[in-house]
């Protein structure tokens, strides 16, 4: 039998369109939410939020092993894991302290043995996803455990009364709209959904968020394409080629702007996308607005015209991963506030960003880089600075794409001993 009989039909439109099978089951997992929302909307919407569980885990978990197979078991382990621990020490800090160590250390773990020097796509990616996830539930229970009037703003939106059973968990995990690439979104808010408080708010009606989610389906599929295109011109090595090593200094500076750009365009293709499935569920509502209509932007998780236009740094934080970054600011930066020390508390928190990413040295370099910028930004900003952030924008993301530094360096050698 041929190596192409053997290659499956995801594999063979993979090579078809010019992906990887693995990129390409990802696109397709994110894609199939939509009718997948559909059949929730039509099926189970305003039914017992049980079989809404259900239906949810089911969902995630077909999603999970159409990407990865069996090893979308490192995820039931955790999920119950979580469960066992919130029933026996659940809303205490010892429960918190677990949580952070136990899930953060199984997800490094993971890292160790399936990372390599490429940026792969395996059961590691949507699990650092639900490390998150996991770990929020645990701060969530402790913070139900408190009074109302010591919890911040943040904390009373997000805080559990109850210990949420083995059923709701799992619901909250395998989520399609969040369980591979995000977004994030807490226990109280999936909570308040399955039963009802988003959708309906006291009607019987259906929510009208079909236009709002294919809105977002055609921006992301328009990102996408102009990923697409943009990495034909400029490929995501490029800047480790010798063509790149040649090019005038002017050139590079040039190239490095646009190339810092694209690359970051195929994540947020993928967050408009999820986010998409997200709003057609119901899962995003998010009030109304001074005319009365609904707002759909609960788990909006890039602000593109505001990332595009902005001029500084904390824009970027503001609109680009932006519910990762909320997840960090509530359960990491806000609860270092006994450190006495806020440029400790974000040395801390990016810290934890780095490690959460994986164990690449890039990673560590992007956000030190990061901490600098920032520190620059509010110690020298002045009106040129807008110009200097869009320049070296792609400097620090060099790192995050790449991985390893010494790839860089081997890259380098190699060519000057070639010359």
């Amino acid at each position: 039998m041929s190596l192409e009989a053997n290659v499956g039909w995801v594999g063979r439109l993979a090579v078809a369109v010019g992906s990887t099978e693995p990129a390409l089951r990802l696109l397709l997992s994110v894609l199939v939410g939509y009718p997948l929302a559909i059949c929730h909307r039509h099926l189970l919407f305003g039914k017992s939020p049980s079989l809404q569980h259900i239906f949810f885990m089911l969902c995630g978990l077909s999603v999970g092993y159409f990407n990865y197979g069996l090893e979308v078991l490192h995820s039931v382990g955790c999920v119950i894991i979580l469960y066992l621990n919130l029933m026996f020490i659940g809303g205490t800090i010892l429960s918190v302290i677990f949580s952070l160590v136990f899930f953060m250390g199984y997800l490094l773990i993971g890292y160790y043995y399936t990372g390599t020097q490429d940026y792969d796509i395996k059961w590691t990616m949507p699990h650092c996803v639900l490390t998150l996830r996991l770990i929020g539930v645990s701060y969530d229970v402790y913070d139900g455990r408190k009074e109302m009037d010591k919890l911040t703003q943040d904390q009373k939106k997000s805080a559990l009364g109850n210990i949420p059973s083995l059923l709701e968990i799992g619901g909250h995990t395998y989520f399609f709209g969040g369980f591979l690439v995000g977004p994030q979104f807490s226990m109280k808010r999936y909570l308040n959904f399955v039963s009802g408080v988003f959708a309906g708010r006291g009607k019987v009606k259906k929510p009208e968020c079909i236009l709002p989610a294919l809105s977002r389906l055609a921006l992301g599929m328009v990102v996408l394409g102009v990923f697409q295109i943009g990495t034909l011109f400029i490929p995501e090595h490029y800047i480790l080629s010798s063509f790149f090593e040649h090019e005038t200094f002017w050139k590079k500076i040039f190239i490095m702007t646009l190339w810092g750009k694209i690359v970051l365009y195929k994540y947020i293709a993928c967050w408009l996308l999820s986010e998409g499935s997200c709003i057609m569920a119901g899962l995003t509502y998010n009030g109304q607005d001074e005319q009365g209509n609904d707002l759909w932007d609960g788990c909006c998780n890039v602000k593109l015209w505001e990332y595009e236009k902005t001029s500084n740094f904390d824009g970027v934080i503001k609109s680009f991963n932006i519910n990762t970054n909320l997840w960090v600011a509530q359960y990491i930066f806000k609860r270092l506030k006994f450190l006495g020390n806020k440029l400790l508390s974000q040395a801390a928190t990016l810290l934890f960003l780095a490690l959460w990413h994986g164990l690449h040295s890039g990673y560590y370099v992007c956000f030190f880089n990061e901490f600098m910028v920032m520190k620059m930004e509010k110690d020298v900003y002045s009106s040129l600075y807008y110009v200097c952030h869009i320049i070296y924008l792609g400097w620090p993301v060099v790192y995050f794409i790449i991985k390893k530094m010494g790839l860089v360096s081997k890259e380098v050698s190699n060519r000057s001993k070639s010359d």
